[in-house]
């Protein structure tokens, strides 16, 4: 039987991803070849990763002054090579938890880095209003990670910036509409919206790639080698650029990035209008900021004890739910929607966690 799939990452795929990227691994097309086995370089690949390409221009309503590529190492690899490639003398970063602060940690690696914004004096609950962002103009770039998946918080506004805007946008890309024209790069791990984990997505204007800093720079950690390469320098991660294919003709068959929000604005209302009336779970995020992608909750007032935490992650697993317990840098629990979650999961947490609470009064 099929789960109620709640995990961060990898997580939940739609049904169309799987069932075409299972009969890929068998046999690619009309080409003898599994797509595990199928060279990078034929013809047949190739036109894969073209229609991937060409969807995610679609889908995403990207510009034609940018480039997209498929790189592997995971948005962590980004956070080095962005200021390895771009922070000439100074960056600005928004500091809204773990993944921003790993990525400004990385940067100071390469030169200064001012931290423009934060939320950490309310441990990361909620997310810097965006009119109180100032970015300086002095700066080479500004960072900022668009959706929070530890602690569950969201920006929904795409920034006015004086200085190039990069955004790490790995859970919340392919959401919402986006205006891909305000930003120099967005980039993010393909693991949440749009495929398994192993392919990591560059959006990059194309005058922003030979922008670098006056340093030698190894070449795979160029984004002009894979520009120019179409991401072929080296081997790309085939089977996962097959399955994001997959995903984004999905996601196009069920409205675009419009319907996708539709759908995340109702599953997150549905799970935030049971813990606001809750009298035994309590949800972590200020109004406002919630993510509708990640949503933190933990057990409220005398129900906030270790053994009733494991007592309802043993419940849900027989309730066919899996994917609940929250990150193991903060606790508790968290419920993460990505698109191809459905309102029947949802419904089926809800429904969890009504008759845990009927349980425990």
């Amino acid at each position: 039987m099929r789960k109620h799939i709640f995990n961060a990452g990898p997580c939940k795929l739609s049904d169309r991803t799987l069932t075409n990227t299972a009969k890929a691994v068998l046999e690619m097309g009309e080409t003898g070849q599994s797509v595990l086995e199928v060279s990078h370089r034929s013809a047949d690949f190739q036109k894969v990763y073209d229609e991937t390409v060409a969807l995610m221009k679609e889908v995403l309503s990207i510009p034609d002054n940018y480039s997209v590529i498929f790189v592997g190492g995971g948005a962590s690899l980004q956070f080095g090579m962005i200021p390895f490639n771009f922070l000439k003398t100074k960056a600005a970063y928004v500091n809204t938890g773990v993944w921003s602060k790993k990525a400004l940690k990385e940067a100071e690696l390469w030169g200064e880095v001012v931290e423009i914004a934060s939320s950490a004096d309310k441990n990361f609950t909620y997310y810097p209003e965006p009119k109180s962002i100032k970015i300086p103009a002095d700066v080479d770039y500004v960072h900022i990670t668009s959706n929070n998946t530890i602690r569950g918080t969201e920006i929904f506004e795409d920034l006015d910036s004086p200085v190039p805007l990069i955004a790490d946008m790995s859970s919340d890309i392919a959401s919402r509409p986006l205006d891909v024209s305000k930003y120099f790069m967005i980039y993010g791990g393909c693991q949440k919206n749009l495929g398994p984990a192993g392919a990591t997505f560059v959006i990059i204007r194309n005058d922003f790639v030979e922008k670098v800093a006056d340093r030698k720079i190894p070449t795979m950690l160029k984004y002009s080698t894979h520009v120019d390469n179409g991401s072929m320098f080296n081997t790309p991660p085939c089977v996962c650029i097959y399955a994001i294919r997959e995903t984004l003709l999905w996601i196009k068959e069920n409205g675009g990035v419009e319907g996708m929000e539709k759908l995340a604005i109702q599953r997150c209302d549905a799970l935030y209008n049971f813990l606001e009336n809750s009298t035994v779970f309590t949800p972590v995020v200020e109004a406002g900021s919630r993510s509708r992608m990640n949503v933190p909750f933990l057990l409220r007032g005398k129900y906030a004890t270790e053994a009733l935490e494991k007592t309802f992650l043993e419940f849900v697993k027989t309730k066919n739910i899996v994917g609940v317990k929250g990150h193991r840098l903060v606790g508790g629990f968290r419920a993460s929607m990505y698109n191809a979650c459905t309102m029947e999961d949802v419904n089926a947490l809800i429904a969890a966690m009504k008759e845990f609470e009927a349980k425990v009064k």
